[in-house]
């Protein structure tokens, strides 16, 4: 593949806070506690038997092959390149249900620094259609200029993440001191359906480590720099949402909480009972600039992936370009914005009930979850190499290749496992299988898709040769 001339202005420290920010989610700490204390056996089960996995995939994958694209080139080099074509077409589309949701959330959560006057907004389409195409337009602004511009959105994200974090613990710990804790704390989750769908969501609020790997032609010694970033955010994420968890319950009873507004929910209470009413506006900065950093890095990492197939001409050329001043894939970027801006007004058209949330994070899920079998598919057969040049880092695992391989099937199933659990419908799904096909009809969809997309580019690059 043509080399590409981005500019590499990230360190380890610059790319440790990237995975960060493209990772942790309030949202996923607030559904967590709303579900009950069962759940963090679920993040402890996620980190264990997903987390690590991924890691050690990403980490090898990335070592082998340190260029822009990430699971595009793992699949394309190891299947072939409909295989790579299908994987990049799934995972961007996956991201086009994310963004508009993603963006409405932290509209909605930017209300709370304005004070509790301005509450009503939250609930105003007006301005959550105007803000959050402000969100999606900044955040991808500050990209288009360039990482040396753009990191700084993303760090300034984790940062804020990370003193959100530790302003729950804090808090918690001092209204546990005075009245104990709002929830008794029990291991096992409840036995239900909603239990077993929750579990892919939890497994979901893991996954973005590959999108480290789509910035390593930014990043300077991407050889060594990159598996130290992800491992070291692998564990620091894991802990960020475990204590999270425990912090909101312990500030408020799970049948108290809103999914969504969770941690609000529990920095008001603690709030009210030490009498410091300015929490709540600050809890809503750090969550506001935490969720920008968010966007930002989410589309930093996957606006590579469709610049590198732009280079592959397996989409038009135009994607492929490199901006002349900033060094950045722009057009990837803008047609990111555009798509997403798009999918976000066309959301507006009907009211949305739980079941249909439900089934736009479920579809989500799926979607996302695919491209990461060919990714564990990909890190096994790198494990069962017999030529060590082809695994040169396997000694980052205990056991070697032994290790890498086992980090591979292991995720392999976990994945398998959540795109199965991700059709069982909610448990108050009024039509339980017109939920599964709908999920089943979009995914196979999707596929098809991208497919005819595939032998279309594949056609006009044999025409030009």
């Amino acid at each position: 593949m043509p080399a590409t001339p981005l500019s590499r202005e990230l360190g380890a420290r610059d790319l440790t806070l990237f995975a960060i920010a493209s990772i942790v989610g309030v949202r996923w700490i607030a559904s967590a506690a709303h579900a009950g204390p069962g759940s963090i056996l679920l993040w402890l089960l996620a980190a264990l038997l997903f987390l690590i996995p991924l890691s050690i995939a990403v980490a090898h994958l990335t070592a082998r092959d340190p260029g822009a694209g990430g699971m595009y080139l793992w699949s394309r080099r190891d299947f072939g390149q409909w295989h790579g074509f299908l994987c990049f077409w799934i995972y961007w589309m996956s991201t086009v249900v994310w963004f508009p949701s993603a963006a409405m959330f932290y509209a909605s959560a930017a209300v709370f620094t304005l004070g509790p006057r301005f509450a009503p907004l939250a609930n105003s389409r007006p301005y959550l259609i105007v803000a959050s195409l402000a969100i999606i337009w900044v955040a991808l602004g500050t990209n288009i200029l360039g990482m040396k511009v753009g990191k700084w959105t993303e760090n300034l994200g984790a940062s804020a993440t990370w003193l959100l974090g530790l302003a729950l613990a804090v808090l918690a710990f001092r209204i546990w001191q005075r009245q104990g804790s709002a929830t008794t704390f029990h291991l096992l989750p409840e036995r239900n359906w909603d239990t077993v769908n929750f579990w892919s969501q939890i497994a979901f609020a893991f996954t973005g480590l590959e999108l480290v790997s789509a910035m390593s032609e930014e990043v300077r010694d991407p050889r060594r720099t990159l598996p130290r970033a992800v491992f070291g955010a692998g564990a620091l994420i894991a802990l960020m949402y475990i204590a999270g968890t425990f912090a909101i319950l312990a500030l408020v009873p799970a049948a108290n909480l809103d999914p969504q507004s969770g941690v609000f929910n529990a920095i008001a209470v603690g709030s009210i009972v030490l009498k410091i009413g300015v929490l709540g506006i600050l809890a809503a900065i750090l969550v506001t600039v935490g969720n920008a950093g968010g966007v930002g890095s989410t589309v930093a990492g996957i606006a590579r992936v469709p610049f590198v197939v732009g280079v592959d001409r397996y989409l038009p050329e135009a994607f492929g370009k490199i901006h002349p001043k900033w060094k950045t894939p722009w057009v990837s970027i803008l047609v990111q914005a555009t798509v997403s801006g798009a999918i976000l007004l066309g959301s507006q058209i009907s009211e949305t009930t739980r079941g249909a949330y439900q089934f736009l994070i479920d579809a989500g899920i799926i979607l996302y979850f695919i491209p990461f079998l060919y990714m564990f598919a990909a890190v096994i057969k790198l494990a069962g190499r017999k030529d060590r040049n082809e695994n040169p880092h396997a000694v980052l695992v205990p056991g070697g290749k032994l290790g890498v391989w086992v980090a591979g099937g292991l995720g392999f199933v976990v994945v398998l496992m959540g795109i199965f659990v991700s059709l069982v419908p909610p448990g108050d799904s009024s039509n339980k299988l017109g939920f599964e096909l709908k999920l089943v009809g979009g995914t196979v969809a999707s596929v098809l898709l991208g497919l005819i997309l595939y032998w279309r580019g594949a056609r006009a690059k044999q025409a030009e040769a």
